[in-house]
């Protein structure tokens, strides 16, 4: 039988506050598709660039501020009475997060659940980064060198701050998830490899020992003098360098152990960088490379031992575009069979969309679980 959803989405788990609608819809095979109407999102890197990084009583005081404002937004697209009736649930992030940001998006979303007598789905954070391949609106790299499009239906391409531009992205409608499904997940809190034989069952078979990649690139760019965000300046200025530098690669010589370490290489780094006497741009380049290459090959040993039809790249470093290159190159090779879905760049960092994504999913198979604010909420 078919069903058809439609659920909005609220993310407050660190410093983006994002609001979405989304509609979702599961047919007689069981396969779910999803149309994303509006996304609308506020960034707050100006706000935290001062102190160089976030301070969460900074970042919940500043949801609190915009969250009304971007369903201010929402409401002008769609007149109040009519969104209060066309939705199905209200889909919130539980964790893991800043317990802060996450108290206030939870509260809005109770608030609103409450008055429109309308279902909480509570979503992990880091499922709402894998789910965000499901949602269309960029380029695609898969591992036979081919490329898929996807398609936003009617809505916002989404921006900071909530501007965009009202218009669709050429092409087929956006990949479903083929199971079993590895994901890399690869954000400034998280390095994981996951394994899914189903949606929303998760099944962790590598993770980070101490500091994940995303953290890894932030603390080296702090290290080599570069602004907040760290990771996205350190990648700008790779491009104007070249990988010389000696650094380890971590934990490539457990060739069974799926798991990450990155404190090495930030020490490394350090110390090459309080040496001296090396361009800030071949360190950039440098740091990157070691990165990237422990990525891209901890996937590759994994997607061999458990053969997957589809690999998924997810998480804030998934904007990464050396990656995003380096792990379909290597995957054509060493797992030629597996479609390797990358998502689009509006949705790879934070966002009130792939929140939408992963309650819509939760709320179509009847996967819902208790509102538990969790900042440390494993998959």
């Amino acid at each position: 039988m078919n069903k058809r959803v439609r659920i909005l989405g609220i993310e407050t788990s660190c410093d983006e506050s994002g609001i979405a609608l989304l509609d979702a819809s599961r047919d007689k095979h069981g396969t779910i598709q999803l149309s994303l109407q509006y996304n609308f999102l506020h960034s707050q890197i100006a706000t935290h660039r001062k102190t160089g990084g976030v301070v969460p009583e900074i970042a919940a005081r500043e949801h609190a501020i915009r969250l009304p404002g971007l369903l201010t937004q929402l409401e002008k697209k769609i007149p109040l009475s009519e969104l209060k009736k066309s939705i199905d649930a209200i889909a919130v992030t539980s964790g893991p997060g800043l317990v802060t940001s996450l108290v206030t998006g939870v509260e809005v979303a109770r608030t609103i659940s409450y008055l429109w007598q309308k279902p909480l789905v509570p979503v992990n954070h880091l499922e709402g980064h894998i789910y965000a391949n499901l949602l269309a609106g960029g380029k695609w790299p898969i591992a036979n060198g081919k490329t898929i499009r996807g398609e936003i239906s009617d809505g916002k391409l989404p921006m900071a701050n909530g501007e965009g531009e009202k218009g669709r992205t050429p092409g087929d409608n956006a990949a479903n998830f083929t199971f079993p499904l590895l994901a890399l997940l690869v954000s400034g809190g998280h390095t994981e490899l996951i394994l899914m034989k189903r949606h929303l069952s998760y099944i962790v078979l590598g993770s980070t020992r101490d500091d994940a990649a995303g953290e890894a690139f932030d603390k080296t760019a702090k290290l080599l003098g570069l602004p907040y965000p760290g990771g996205p300046a350190l990648s700008r200025l790779a491009k104007q360098g070249k990988p010389i530098i000696k650094l380890p690669r971590p934990m490539l010589d457990k060739k069974y152990n799926l798991d990450f370490s990155f404190s090495g290489l930030k020490t490394a780094a350090a110390m090459q960088i309080e040496k001296g006497g090396v361009r800030k741009a071949d360190m950039a380049a440098s740091i990157e490379t070691a990165i990237v290459e422990t990525l891209v090959e901890k996937t590759c040993r994994a997607a061999e031992q458990y053969l997957p039809k589809t690999i998924v790249l997810a998480g804030g470093v998934a904007a990464n575009t050396k990656l995003q290159m380096r792990l379909a190159e290597a995957l054509t090779v060493r797992a030629p069979k597996a479609t390797l879905l990358t998502p689009a760049i509006e949705f790879a960092t934070d966002n009130g969309a792939m929140i939408a994504a992963a309650g819509a999913v939760r709320f179509l198979l009847n996967k819902k679980r208790p509102l538990v604010i969790d900042p440390h909420l494993p998959l």
